[in-house]
């Protein structure tokens, strides 16, 4: 008697757990208290998150100048050439809430497209922050939906999986929780996390008044140099006339 026939190896199966998994809840901060992070440039938030919390400069943002999301972060985590869990996040995410997507920065295969877009935007998703690439960039931009991403390609997504949605994931090289505050502009892509937002948030207000007034003497011409040259002392650089 023959061998029972296989028809495919059991390493092909999409196997439920970690890897293939959804949470549909999570914890969101206020979202009046989130709100305040749209007073403030990403290039400043960066700062007071000591440069340690920006994502990678590549995911740039590719609808226009006037986009400017502020919001919790819905994660998703795709396989590099599948965008079934971003289809799934639109059911998921809550009105306001920025949908972050770990792509692995693949330019093979788009992660989404126009329709998801216009599907986000009907449902009052903030916007997408995309550690790969978007299709149908033409048709997105109309749209008036932000989208952040590495840049456009012509080939789209397959839709069977697996990946996950609101656990934590890495996009641009920042890890990002569920829930931590993504404030997103035409500079870039920083995350605020959600434990620290407070305090971040204070630190912006002080920053604040000690900027303005600082560039306000500059323009004056009420500044010095010597804190560089103390620092280039300090540091023994060699100075040769």
């Amino acid at each position: 008697m023959s061998a029972a026939r296989v028809d495919k190896p059991k390493t092909a199966e999409i196997i439920p757990g970690p890897g293939f998994r959804i949470r549909t809840s999570i914890e969101r901060l206020d979202a009046a208290f989130m709100r305040q992070f749209a007073a403030f440039d990403t290039p400043d938030v960066s700062d007071q998150l000591n440069r340690l919390f920006a994502l990678a400069p590549a995911i740039q943002c590719l609808t226009g100048p006037q986009s400017k999301v502020v919001g919790p972060a819905c994660t998703v985590k795709v396989h590099p050439a599948d965008n079934l869990m971003v289809h799934a996040s639109l059911d998921v995410a809550r009105p306001g809430d920025v949908v972050i997507i770990d792509a692995g920065g693949t330019s093979t295969n788009a992660t989404l497209g126009n329709l998801v877009c216009a599907k986000a935007q009907h449902l009052g998703i903030a916007g997408f922050v995309i550690d790969g690439y978007v299709r149908d960039l033409p048709k997105i931009e109309p749209l008036g939906f932000p989208v952040w991403a590495r840049g456009g390609t012509t080939t789209g997504p397959w839709h069977k999986g697996p990946g996950e949605i609101n656990y934590p994931i890495s996009c641009g090289g920042i890890v990002v929780n569920p829930g931590d505050v993504v404030v997103a502009d035409s500079a870039g892509v920083v995350i605020v996390p959600k434990d620290d937002a407070e305090e971040i948030l204070a630190r912006m207000r002080t920053f604040e008044g000690k900027n303005e007034r600082y560039f306000a003497a500059i323009q004056r011409g009420d500044f010095s140099n010597k804190w560089v040259q103390d620092a280039v002392e300090a540091s023994g650089c060699e100075v040769t006339p």
